[in-house]
């Protein structure tokens, strides 16, 4: 069960209601969330594969950064080394299995066996966001969420991202406009 000032503090951060909020999955330093676990079904029960969700602006910026550098592409191109795709590999089975017991936990239908896991896994980079959401939630599984984490820098040293009295909005409904297939957004 999810806090409301949490719930209020990831919808001020993302700037808008979360879908299919189910908890936190990591704090910034600062305290706040800023990786959110969502149900891999909305409620409506469509699918959503993104287990994990990066909700900090600060983090999100510090990634989009990188990711404007093609790191992605690099990271890619470095999945032809046998040790680092194998330990890849491994954090697209920890993600699903991670998905599934949330599935469980939240009483909703698995998604089916095939679904993509996230950020590209497990044969290319293809959202480090996702991948950092990854990194932060389960700590020291995936490598190259490791490593963009590592690179982002210390995003939360500016402190809390959204002021410290955020309380819940009246109508935390999502906008209708919202795509439920829509990649990284909880």
């Amino acid at each position: 069960m999810i806090e409301e000032r949490d719930e209020a503090v990831i919808a001020a951060q993302l700037g808008r209601a979360p879908r299919g909020l189910l908890g936190v999955a990591h704090r910034c330093p600062c305290g706040l969330p800023d990786v959110a676990e969502t149900a891999p079904r909305l409620p409506d029960g469509s699918p959503f594969p993104t287990l994990y969700y990066l909700t900090c602006p600060r983090a999100a910026a510090a990634v989009s950064k990188l990711e404007a550098t093609g790191l992605m592409r690099d990271m890619t191109a470095r999945l032809a080394d046998d040790e680092l795709r194998v330990r890849y590999e491994a954090a697209h089975r920890d993600y699903l299995a991670r998905r599934e017991a949330a599935a469980r936990a939240a009483c909703v239908e698995p998604l089916p066996d095939g679904t993509q896991s996230a950020g590209g896994m497990p044969g290319r980079v293809k959202c480090l966001h996702a991948l950092v959401a990854h990194e932060l939630a389960a700590g020291n599984v995936n490598p190259f969420g490791r490593e963009a984490l590592d690179a982002a820098g210390a995003w939360w040293l500016a402190g809390p991202c959204v002021p410290e009295d955020t309380s819940a909005p009246e109508d935390m409904s999502a906008p209708e406009d919202m795509s439920a297939g829509e990649e990284n957004r909880s």
